[in-house]
């Protein structure tokens, strides 16, 4: 018989496993709400116009799109050159594009400044490989009505603290805006029409370094003066030795020379404010020049969450100010962080043990079932979890087994216990 398993890029979990993951949820929710975020949920499913409008990145194509009802085959046959006459809905490969749906829906019962989490499954249609799945989790929260640096900042702080809520201290934010890797691309004399291209290689300066980056640019085609200007540019950072501190200095040291000064300010200002959130000292924050992040909906500060421990992002997000406009007709300022949960959940060492004892009944064949349950209804009363289990020959192997799924305790129950008479014994 072949193996029955769970579809390509999905996965089930076991009680273990979906206990903890369920109790590092707890603690981003809780430390979330603490900073003055509420909880929102969006459908699973979106228009897919609205999928498919040219603001999610490369995402789009990884969208999984849903038939219209009554089709025959006659007429997915005829309509298969245009996939929007197959498809009138698609799961949400993120939480962003349901959010700025949301948003436009609900504004009117919604306060000027709303602050929202979403904690909730996405799909994409990725090939399958380590740490890469089809469906998976993600923790967004989220700012809209609120275009000043008090933003970003709030998200970082939150999001930072969050991590040290999970024995994840020591991360950092690396920071950037959009408008700047635009000016900076400008400013070398790279047209506006190569430029996305352009930044699909400079996305890559960590993995080939300056010359890789400047060969690529040259087989793409690119301005040639431009490709010579920018190359010099990054060789003169590799070789100038970086400030140790966030700030403007930072920023401008490492910025060609015609950036607006408003650009600088508002990064100058995210770090001002995390500081002093933070009650001063070293800013966990690391200007990167370089740093673009692919999502096509990004208009101003973006960031990427970084940790000692790991060599890839913990999260990300940005400024997404014109989002919300395309639904609602006005521009509404936004910003966001999400959180790489199935990342994260991976690298916490204990996720916390549960509060409550949480007891196994050990009990023989003949204990009538009124008693089980009355043992049981006054364990329970107590504040405990509890399981009944019916005594086997391998008593050790059920009490591993019991152990393996969070249990801390057992009592072995003959037929006339009471509640006064149960041993409680520890497990593990």
């Amino acid at each position: 018989m072949a193996a029955v398993n769970a579809p390509r890029g999905m996965r089930d979990f076991l009680p273990a496993d979906k206990a903890r993951r369920e109790r590092v949820l707890a603690v981003i929710r809780e430390r979330y709400r603490a900073h003055g975020f509420d909880e929102i949920e969006t459908p699973v499913m979106e228009e897919y116009a609205r999928l498919h409008a040219g603001i999610g990145g490369d995402n789009e194509k990884l969208a999984f799109n849903i038939l219209r009802r009554g089709l025959d085959a006659d007429a997915i046959r005829h309509a298969a050159d245009d996939p929007a006459k197959l498809t009138d809905l698609g799961l949400r490969y993120d939480l962003t594009v349901p959010l700025a749906r949301f948003y436009a829906t609900n504004r009117g019962e919604l306060p000027t400044v709303f602050r929202s989490i979403q904690i909730a499954p996405v799909w994409r249609a990725e090939r399958p490989q380590k740490g890469r799945y089809r469906q998976f989790m993600q923790c967004d929260i989220d700012i809209i009505g609120d275009a000043s640096a008090r933003a970003e900042a709030e998200l970082i702080v939150a999001s930072l603290d969050t991590l040290a809520a999970l024995s994840l201290e020591g991360a950092t934010v690396r920071i950037n805006d959009r408008r700047a890797l635009d000016a900076m691309l400008e400013a070398f004399g790279f047209a506006p029409e190569e430029r996305p291209g352009v930044l699909i290689t400079i996305d890559k300066l960590d993995k080939i370094g300056p010359g890789g980056v400047a060969a690529e640019l040259r087989e793409r085609g690119a301005t040639a003066g431009a490709v010579d200007a920018f190359e010099g540019f990054l060789n003169g950072l590799s070789a100038a030795e970086a400030p140790a501190r966030f700030g403007r200095d930072q920023i401008v040291a490492k910025l060609p020379g015609g950036i607006p000064d408003e650009i600088v300010d508002h990064l100058v200002g995210v770090g001002e404010a995390v500081a002093a959130a933070r009650g001063g000292g070293e800013i966990p924050l690391q200007f990167d020049p370089f740093l673009v992040r692919g999502m096509g909906y990004y208009t101003g500060t973006i960031f990427e969450l970084a940790h000692p421990s790991v060599s890839y992002s913990l999260g990300g997000g940005g400024r997404y100010d014109g989002m919300i406009g395309r639904f609602l007709g006005q521009d509404v300022p936004a910003v966001g962080f999400s959180i790489g949960f199935e990342r994260i959940v991976d690298l916490v060492e204990t996720a916390g043990a549960e509060t409550a004892e949480a007891v196994v009944l050990v009990h023989d064949k003949d204990v009538p079932v009124a008693e089980l349950l009355a043992l049981k209804a006054a364990l329970v009363a107590e504040g405990s979890r509890v399981r009944l289990e019916q005594r086997t020959r391998n008593l050790k192997g059920l009490l591993d087994r019991a152990t393996a799924d969070g249990y801390t305790a057992y009592a072995s129950v003959a037929a006339g216990a009471t509640r006064e008479s149960l041993e409680l014994k520890p497990l593990g």
